[in-house]
């Protein structure tokens, strides 16, 4: 049972720490700039991050 509360806890930390500026950069196509504002913007939450970059590129 400890465990598996630790890989839970291990995921659960994995998937709120914010994304790298450079990685988020080059998945969605965007500038480093406009990236380290959407990361710094939305900090943990992917899904807002990974929406905001789509929605970005839209305007573009």
């Amino acid at each position: 049972m400890r465990r598996r509360q630790q890989i839970e806890q291990d995921a659960r930390k994995k998937i709120s720490d914010p994304y790298d500026v450079d990685y988020f950069a080059k998945k969605h196509g965007i500038s480093f700039k406009d990236a380290a504002r959407i990361i710094n913007l939305h900090r943990s939450d992917r899904d807002s991050s990974d929406r905001a970059a789509y929605h970005l590129k839209d305007l573009s």
